[in-house]
């Protein structure tokens, strides 16, 4: 359309000014009204002194360790005390918010901790509290950082004296009674659990009377996928674990036997029993018994019984000779044994009697009257950590009885695995720079796990040089004695950096970037590993391993995944709004990875100017990190090996994970003689 000779060429452009006008001005009146607080906000990002910083020392080396360098303090002045955001994701889908925490769960006069321990005013966590934007895992964090404060306040209360006279502290043995019982009225009041106070010993039993229910139908999403019927099956099932203290808010408490009778099968549609235990959330290797038999061999056999007995299966005996045969030995007068069959030992609307027995090799399951099935302990547990009996799933219980129960226990004395020797005291802090700082993950109460470590790889040749520096990053515990105890593990072997907020699963990322701190401020390392404390290293091999590496190449080494997906659905299940990506970036294996300094730098100063995405899959939150630095700063080399070995171990290893203090002790031995091989412990 043409424009009419009368219309003035200018007039589009006049109107457009006066608009832009307008915008900028509202934005003036907008910035006016608002700016009392953006320079409150200002003042708190420029570390104004009127905002407390924590500028603390690892506890356990406050008495010979080198404090002329800064402690990790923004690990937690960032995490807890400011929002986590991420400019480069800004339009990614939030977590819906919740109510704000009330301002009475703050403590109302905190008082600052020891120098050694960090401080923090409560003033910050009052007025975080009153905000009503914190995210979910904020709103996690300073509740952890509120506990742990209350936490680290108790324990200052605790009196030398009283330290002294501990039971926990001296390894004084705990009066526990010799049989518990409980009605199913009481176990479903204590939501299916009964405490068991001194675990168990080799010749405890434990009897359940119950009642298993009539098949329900439940709806199975798979079978709908396959357009298998309509999706429904009947179930009949229910649970009766073994299970342990848990070291971690958010984590599920080990399970040290997991008896898993299923009435109606399960995708074999055949009565099935199975067994289980579960470790830092990851299962096992699962003993299933179908109604055969299991094999005589020696080696099959616990304390001389058979894993698996043998039952009716479908209504008919199976036998292995046909009916022609057995009529034929009949006819000759050869005379045969009558063989005795039995049902399975679990029926819908029955009662049954259930004896769980601790033998010396492993734990016996007898119904009725008749073994049905042994199963073998299972490395890494004693019966003392058996301290839960827990039963739950489509059952009524009428009764519960534990026996023959130790009188005392011997398994929760530190003293028994703590060995107070100058031997494995760690050195002092080196103030030259070094080659490796590895940081240990470990929870409060894995007394055994560090004594382990401190006794095996510790002792590395490239350790007692100094080349590398080992610490362990704990978290609090929610009770007091454990808390006392590792105080007194800290300050007496030096090695140990405690983190003062309450431990949650959900917050391991931030022990990773507390190791990163350290790594560049109290140390100044060329490479950083981050481990688990059920991790053997061989350092040395990682040492040249890293080596042949050139030293002008960011570097991110471990035991890589590619092309991962987030699970949208089950237990570790991811959402859109935690991750709306539908792949993970490339990440190394959260047991054991190592990344070179620049990368830490990066990440460090990525934390402090609050552009730091953090995720609560720790290594996946890693590999994220360096993708950013990838792309945007320098290019990574990226250096996969399965010897950095996920689950367990495998020959020539450079890393294995998960090794009992018991299998940590073999390997060493092993290694030291010369041979890089696993340990297998039935």
């Amino acid at each position: 359309m043409k424009r009419s000779k009368s219309e003035n060429p200018n007039s589009r452009r006049f109107k457009l000014s006066h608009f832009l006008f307008f915008i900028g001005a509202l934005y003036l009146v907008f910035i006016s009204c608002k700016f009392p607080q953006f320079l409150k906000i200002v003042s708190q990002l420029s570390g104004d002194e009127s905002y407390a910083r924590l500028d603390g020392t690892a506890l356990g080396g406050y008495e010979n360790t080198d404090i002329s360098k800064p402690f990790v303090g923004t690990v937690y002045k960032d995490a807890f005390h400011r929002r986590l955001e991420d400019n480069e994701d800004q339009d990614a889908p939030l977590r819906p918010n919740k109510e704000p925490l009330k301002e009475e769960h703050a403590p109302e006069n905190l008082k600052q901790l020891p120098q050694r321990y960090g401080r923090i005013t409560g003033e910050i966590l009052r007025r975080w509290n009153k905000t009503s934007d914190l995210t979910v895992f904020e709103r996690m964090a300073d509740e952890a950082w509120t506990l742990g404060l209350k936490a680290w306040e108790e324990l200052d209360k605790v009196d030398d004296k009283e330290s002294r006279e501990s039971s926990v502290l001296e390894g004084k043995p705990e009066s526990c009674p010799s049989w518990i019982s409980m009605s199913g009225e009481e176990l479903m009041r204590g939501d299916g659990l009964m405490f068991l106070p001194c675990g168990l010993a080799a010749g405890s039993s434990i009897t359940v009377v119950g009642t298993p229910h009539h098949a329900h139908k439940e709806y199975v999403p798979q079978f709908a996928k396959l357009r298998v019927g309509d999706a429904l099956v009947l179930v009949s099932q229910f649970m009766i674990e073994l299970q342990g203290l848990k070291s971690v808010d958010g984590e599920d408490p080990p399970k040290i036997l997991h008896l898993n009778p299923r009435l109606r099968g399960d995708w074999s549609k055949q009565p099935v029993i199975e067994h289980n235990t579960c470790y830092r959330m990851q299962w096992g290797k699962a003993q299933r018994c179908d109604g055969l038999p299991s094999s005589d061999d020696e080696e099959m056999l616990v304390d001389g019984y058979r894993r698996c007995e043998k039952w009716m299966r479908n209504g008919i005996v199976d036998s292995k000779e046909s009916k022609t045969t057995s009529w034929f030995k009949r006819f000759i007068g050869r005379e045969q044994k009558p063989e005795v069959t039995w049902p399975f030992p679990f029926v819908e609307g029955r009662m049954f009697v259930l004896t769980l027995l601790a033998g010396v090799d492993g734990y016996h399951i007898n119904v009725g009257g008749r073994h049905i099935t042994s199963f073998p302990y299972r490395t890494g547990f004693t019966l003392e950590d058996a301290t839960g009996l827990a039963i739950k799933g489509e059952v009524d219980v009428h009764s519960v009885y534990a026996t023959s129960l130790p009188k005392s226990h011997p398994s929760f004395s530190p003293q028994k695995v703590l060995e107070m020797s100058q031997t494995w005291k760690a050195s002092l802090l080196p103030k030259s720079p070094i080659k490796l700082f590895i940081g240990v993950l470990s929870a409060s109460n894995h007394f055994a796990e560090r004594m382990a470590i401190r006794k095996t790889w510790m002792q590395s040749a490239a350790i007692k040089s100094s080349d590398v520096v080992v610490r362990f990053f704990v978290a609090l515990n929610p009770r007091k004695e454990v808390n006392a105890v590792l105080k007194k593990e800290a300050a007496y072997f030096g090695d140990i950096v405690i983190l003062p907020f309450m431990d949650r699963y959900e917050l391991v990322v931030l022990k990773t970037i507390a190791i990163c701190e350290f790594g560049v401020q109290n140390v100044t390392a060329s490479y950083i590993m981050k481990c688990d404390d059920d991790t053997f290293i061989r350092v040395d091999t990682v040492l040249k391993e890293i080596e042949s590496v050139p030293r002008k190449k960011s570097l991110y080494m471990g035991n890589l995944n590619l092309l991962h997906r987030p699970l949208r659905n089950g237990k570790w299940a991811v959402t859109y709004e935690e991750w709306p990506e539908e792949l993970y970036p490339p990440y190394a294996n959260g047991p054991a990875y190592v990344i070179s300094s620049d990368i830490v730098d990066f990440i460090i100063s990525q934390h402090k100017n609050r552009r730091l995405r953090l995720f609560k899959m720790e290594d996946v939150s890693m590999g994220m990190w360096v993708e950013t630095f990838n792309s945007t700063m320098k290019a990574v080399q990226y250096s996969h090996n399965w010897k950095f070995c996920q689950y367990g171990c495998m020959e020539d290893y450079f890393t294995a994970h998960y090794q009992s203090p018991r299998q940590m002790l073999c390997l060493w031995d092993k290694l030291v003689r010369g041979r890089a091989r696993c340990c297998n412990f039935r």
